[in-house]
């Protein structure tokens, strides 16, 4: 189902604004990774699925996952749930596994759709560290929702920024690398600007 859902959004991105791709050369082509992307709308999410050479295998808050038929598709296009509210060890294990068989991770710092710079969440360097896996810090701009793909034609753009492995030998460490993934997002932003 991954596929065929990649095959109609790649066909809709087609008719109604090409996705911009800058730095994709520096996506890691041999292991896993965790894509650390801004998170605005939903777009954001099938963008990130269109331009990655490998499936993508996103982290959604649980809530979504209540009705039965929702569940069933978001399963289907690689989303598991975490619980937001009180993250627990469940929560890491299901990203780490995926990582180490070389699966790619999408997590949004943010921990929700804002358009505001609000403190990331350390989820992504926590795990980046257990993983011991790189993380890519990515930035989108243009539609975040279908209506303003079709109506706005804005056309949508990912930078990708330099991998960077995370090292924790002390507490203190989660936020430098937090704080450090936040100044690379702004950096990818200004990119863009």
């Amino acid at each position: 189902m991954y596929q065929a859902a990649k095959k109609i959004a790649i066909i809709l991105f087609r008719i109604f604004g090409r996705i911009h791709t800058k730095n994709k050369h520096l996506l890691p082509d041999h292991k896993g990774y965790i894509v650390a992307c801004t998170h605005e709308g939903w777009l954001e999410i099938v963008a990130l699925g269109i331009v990655l050479p490998k499936p993508i295998h996103f982290m959604a808050k649980k809530e979504l996952f209540q009705n039965r038929i929702i569940d069933f598709f978001l399963k289907k296009l690689n989303a598991f749930p975490v619980n937001r509210e009180n993250p627990g060890p469940s929560s890491i294990k299901q990203p780490i596994k995926l990582l180490k068989a070389g699966e790619v991770v999408g997590i949004f710092p943010s921990g929700m759709r804002t358009s505001e710079d609000v403190s990331l969440k350390r989820g992504a360097v926590t795990i980046a560290n257990l993983a011991q896996t790189p993380i890519v810090p990515a930035y989108y701009q243009g539609p975040f929702y279908l209506k303003e793909l079709i109506f706005s034609r804005k056309r949508p753009t990912i930078i990708f920024g330099e991998p960077f492995y995370v090292n924790i030998t002390q507490k203190e460490d989660f936020e430098k690398y937090t704080d450090y993934l936040n100044q690379q997002i702004q950096y990818l932003k200004e990119q863009l600007q």
